[in-house]
């Protein structure tokens, strides 16, 4: 199973930026911990970010067909942008969508979400500790679809 973070505009400021908000971590300390639980559960991680809307729009298009999953942070752009919303849809993968902070208990424009629609999922308010949770998540995901496509092929044998 390959797992593919993508995190959007600001988040290399992590650590740095509206501490009261985001707490002290940094983006490095949040990777190496989802790295690391990554190797504890045998899933292949790769890491991506960037500040600019295409760039994100194109890494999640190169998740189809490489990648089982996609933990996604679009930041600001989670209020804004439908081009990201139509690349997740586009490439249909279990998608889990983080915040750090609680976006419902923000400025009133962070209550719009153009992304959460088309998600499987989405954690908010928990801080970095989120993105643990987006992993377990994950792995919960990948199992149920590892056993529905058992049985798929338990009973395409017994048919045949």
């Amino acid at each position: 199973m390959k797992l593919v973070v993508i995190q959007g505009p600001n988040l290399n400021m992590l650590g740095v930026r509206e501490q009261q908000v985001y707490g002290s971590m940094k983006l490095e300390q949040i990777h190496s911990q989802m790295r690391d639980f990554a190797t504890q559960s045998g899933i292949e991680i790769e890491f991506f970010q960037s500040n600019f809307e295409g760039e994100l729009v194109d890494k999640i298009q190169e998740c189809y067909g490489d990648a089982s999953g996609i933990i996604i942070n679009a930041a600001a752009y989670t209020h804004t942008s439908i081009a990201i919303r139509d690349a997740i849809s586009a490439v249909n993968l279990p998608t889990i969508e983080v915040h750090i902070s609680n976006i419902h208990r923000r400025e009133e424009f962070r209550k719009q979400n153009m992304i959460a629609p088309v998600c499987t999922s989405s954690i908010v308010g928990f801080g970095p500790f989120g993105y643990h949770l987006a992993m377990v998540g994950m792995v919960q995901i990948m199992n149920e679809i590892k056993a529905v496509q058992e049985m798929q092929k338990q009973s395409q044998a017994a048919q045949a």
